[in-house]
């Protein structure tokens, strides 16, 4: 384990205590509860929070290693701590500050990257929650998704607590700002694309030029996925003052991120490698970037707004693989991209290494995406 590895683990470890502590905080009253009240409120709010809270992992996490801070769990890194390490110094990067008096302001500092982490993890999770509905998923990385469990009604009512819990315990009027301005991204891209599964949308785009339905995408997408990206890094640097111009730099490349890791989501739909049982399904969507691509190719897309012909077309279009090939290279170029961006700003080599393993988490399956549609297209 390198040593940028055990600040990455000690950092992680960090914000899995904090979100323990969070959630205790929330469920030791309930614990007690002696009240009919109590108990209501127990298992319609607590037991949901929970359940939100410490299910649907997501993104691959560091796997234990014994010795290793937070060697007893799996760890999540997160980009909030890496904004910290960049431009407040790695641990035995802090003495001279020290010394010079400055702790206390430090101290200040990383207290405000511990709640900004925690609020994100809580607004990450009431997202799961919320799309899970408007979805219609009863699964979530494997397991049963929390309006599956516990009911539709108590789930939506947990997702808008987290998101009103998660803007309380970031405290800090610089990161509540940004974390508003995240939520309301988050929402408006979520009304576009659910407008896209209307039939008054889908007959729009579909008499639209290529360029119009891909533009539609892109919106759609960095608001969507890139807000996931671009919330927790942009909580980070509003809680630390960074420079505009470093903010802006952060800002580009977690759209360009967002826009990679979408393109991965709709590639998967194709590749049953990825895809598994769920290859196939989710394709007649127009937010689907391969729909999109697919209806410019030779041969007239059948009339409609979805259904078992779009299904044929799309999968025995003579340009699929050609097309799946170009865009599994451009989720590749934008994550490339972004990560230059960053590197950009990195404040030493350590800080690279720090981000790397963060992204890398989802940023290699969109590498081995490309590698296994090349290897079905022959290339």
């Amino acid at each position: 384990m390198t040593g940028v590895e055990a600040v990455v683990r000690s950092d992680a470890a960090l914000l899995e205590d904090d979100l323990a502590e969070f959630l205790d905080s929330l469920t030791a009253p309930a614990r007690a509860a002696v009240s009919v009240y109590d108990t209501a409120l127990r298992r319609a709010l607590y037991e949901p929070v929970a359940d939100a809270l410490g299910s649907k992992v997501g993104q691959q996490a560091l796997p234990p290693t014994p010795g290793a801070p937070g060697g007893r769990a799996p760890l999540r890194p997160s980009m909030v701590y890496w904004a910290y390490r960049n431009y407040r110094g790695f641990p035995d990067e802090t003495g001279e500050a020290a010394q010079a008096g400055e702790a206390g302001d430090a101290s200040a500092e990383l207290a405000v990257v511990r709640r900004t982490a925690v609020a994100v993890r809580i607004l990450l999770k009431a997202a799961v929650a919320l799309d899970d509905i408007q979805d219609g998923s009863d699964v979530r990385y494997g397991e049963p998704a929390l309006h599956a469990t516990h009911g539709t009604p108590l789930a939506l009512n947990t997702g808008a607590w987290l998101i009103m819990s998660a803007l309380r315990h970031a405290a800090d009027p610089a990161v509540v700002d940004s974390l508003v301005r995240s939520v309301g991204s988050g929402f408006t891209g979520q009304a576009v694309d659910m407008s896209s599964r209307t039939a008054l949308t889908r007959a729009e785009l579909l008499a639209a030029p290529r360029a119009t339905r891909v533009d539609f995408w892109e919106s759609t997408a960095a608001l969507k996925t890139g807000t996931l990206f671009w919330m927790p890094l942009d909580a980070a640097v509003a809680g630390l003052r960074v420079v505009e111009d470093d903010r802006l730099a952060l800002d580009g490349a977690m759209r360009q991120l967002g826009l990679a890791s979408q393109l991965f989501n709709d590639l998967t739909d194709f590749v049953p490698e990825f895809g598994g049982a769920n290859t196939h399904e989710d394709f007649d969507g127009l937010g689907n970037r391969v729909f999109l691509e697919l209806l410019d190719k030779d041969g007239d897309a059948p009339a409609g707004s979805g259904g078992e012909d779009f299904r044929s077309y799309v999968l025995g279009h003579p340009h699929l693989e050609r097309t799946l090939l170009a865009l599994a290279e451009e989720a590749v170029a934008l994550k490339r991209a972004a990560k230059d961006a960053v590197h950009g700003v990195c404040r030493s080599e350590r800080s690279a290494a720090y981000f790397d393993v963060t992204i890398e988490r989802k940023g290699h399956l969109i590498d081995r995406l490309l590698a296994t549609v090349r290897q079905r297209s022959g290339v």
